[in-house]
């Protein structure tokens, strides 16, 4: 099943309520739930990559200044030198990221059809792509409607508030919560990060 409007996210809120009680009043506080899709292929998966352990704001001026100097294309990152992919803003660790992607190969049409786990399976072979990123690239590029991202941090504080609970979830517990929410596991995650944004007055996630 796939995302691919605003009329998907409000059949999927629905049957989440219905599923998860705990779930109404979190719908009514965010409101109508952000869409968020973006094309799929090799810049979207660069820039989550960009995006791993930085502010949301930090990530979109690395990014920007990705974007203009063309490095989004695999030849491209392909043929720049490290201080040229310094200057745009990434760190070591991400410099080898980003030339891995370029290298793999990754048939990006191919990945239209797989299923989310086959997905993540294929993304996280490369170097620097957890299943965060895996993830979260399946829910917003490909529209996986049953993709949750448990180790994000922002998921976790977010359940902990808005259901109560005595200590923030870890990735396996939450995992495990979620487990319940499917087939709209991507419905849940963008509603516990709209949440979010509500309760601590900041993003969470790209």
């Amino acid at each position: 099943m796939r995302i691919t409007g605003a009329a998907d996210l409000e059949r999927g809120a629905a049957a989440l309520a219905a599923l998860d009680p705990r779930f109404g009043p979190v719908l009514e506080a965010v409101g109508p739930l952000p869409l968020r899709l973006r094309p799929d292929g090799f810049a979207t998966l660069l820039q989550a990559i960009v995006s791993q352990q930085v502010s949301t704001a930090s990530a979109a001026a690395i990014w920007g200044r990705v974007e203009a100097a063309g490095l989004t294309e695999p030849g491209a990152v392909a043929a720049a030198d490290e201080a040229a992919l310094r200057a745009v803003g990434l760190s070591g660790p991400k410099i080898r990221y980003a030339r891995a992607l370029a290298a793999a190969g990754i048939d990006f049409e191919a990945l239209r059809g797989m299923e989310s786990d086959a997905v993540v399976a294929t993304l996280v072979a490369v170097p620097g792509i957890g299943v965060w990123t895996a993830e979260i690239y399946a829910k917003f590029a490909l529209g996986h409607a049953d993709v949750f991202a448990a180790g994000d941090l922002a998921l976790q504080e977010a359940a902990r508030v808005a259901f109560d609970l005595p200590a923030r979830p870890g990735e396996r517990e939450l995992r495990a919560m979620a487990e319940a929410w499917s087939p709209w596991r991507s419905v849940a995650a963008r509603a516990l990060w709209a949440y979010y944004r509500v309760a601590k007055g900041r993003e969470g996630t790209l």
